[in-house]
């Protein structure tokens, strides 16, 4: 099983890797062997992961780019290819929130920046990756979506609509390409301590919408982002190489109820 998870010469592209989940699953990624891609739009931020890892012995770089822009996006994985001349795994985690707005008080604003983030985002990292990847017949894209993917009252409108989009990207993906040699699956958080609110505590968010969602977010057990990184690991790795198309709540049990 030790051999399942080296990734000892892959390279893995990780999104939003400057802080919380992803930043946790460059570390791990990295201790394995990996050479990896280190995403983020702040680039303090990605710096920061790069030279931890360094530090640790381990191989980083950084991509600092919106990931919502398609030409920042294509630079990036162009950059990695002639860098490392690969890419074996597509961790895609970069995500923002909504405030939790009632559908009437959505504005088209908070709709179109976490469409363009999280759903269009996604597409544009694993369209410029494919190619790659399916060149080679092998690879795995690991997508972060969210228990407000396969649930409604999770959050607000543009958020669960986001996280059931990433859900049938990861299906889509994974059907159109399983006999490529390529898997894609998601992992579904549950209430995960992380910065996704930039440091912003509960009045930031709409309280009436947040009314309607607290007797489901109650029910919640939180944790802290290793639970997901090492979920997203194990799928990325050998040990998980007849998984594909599958859809994986890490939410303390959630999503049962």
């Amino acid at each position: 099983m030790g051999q399942a998870y080296d990734f000892s010469g892959r390279v893995v592209m990780i999104t939003g890797a400057g802080s919380g989940m992803g930043r946790v699953m460059a570390h791990d990624f990295a201790k394995a062997g990996a050479n990896v891609l280190v995403n983020d739009i702040i680039a303090e931020r990605a710096h920061a992961t790069v030279a931890e890892i360094a530090e640790a012995g381990g191989t980083a770089v950084a991509a600092v780019a919106d990931i919502s822009d398609e030409f920042a996006v294509d630079a990036f994985v162009r950059d990695t290819i002639a860098r490392w001349g690969q890419i074996d795994v597509l961790c895609n985690n970069a995500g923002i929130m909504d405030q939790i707005n009632l559908p009437a008080e959505t504005s088209t604003e908070t709709w179109n920046r976490v469409m363009a983030v999280n759903v269009t985002g996604y597409f544009f990292v694993s369209r410029a990756v494919l190619p790659h990847m399916l060149e080679r017949k092998i690879g795995s894209i690991v997508n972060t979506a969210s228990v407000a993917g396969i649930r409604g009252g999770a959050a607000g409108l543009a958020y669960v609509a986001s996280k059931h989009a990433v859900v049938g990207l990861t299906r889509n993906i994974a059907w159109m390409h399983g006999a490529d040699g390529i898997r894609c699956n998601a992992i579904c958080p549950g209430a995960i301590a992380t910065n996704i609110m930039n440091g912003q505590g509960m009045e930031a968010f709409d309280q009436a919408g947040l009314a309607k969602a607290m007797p489901i977010m109650a029910l919640a057990r939180a944790a802290g982002p290793q639970v997901i990184a090492d979920t997203a690991f194990f799928l990325a790795s050998d040990a998980a190489r007849f998984i594909n198309g599958a859809i994986i709540p890490v939410d303390g049990g959630w999503a049962a109820g």
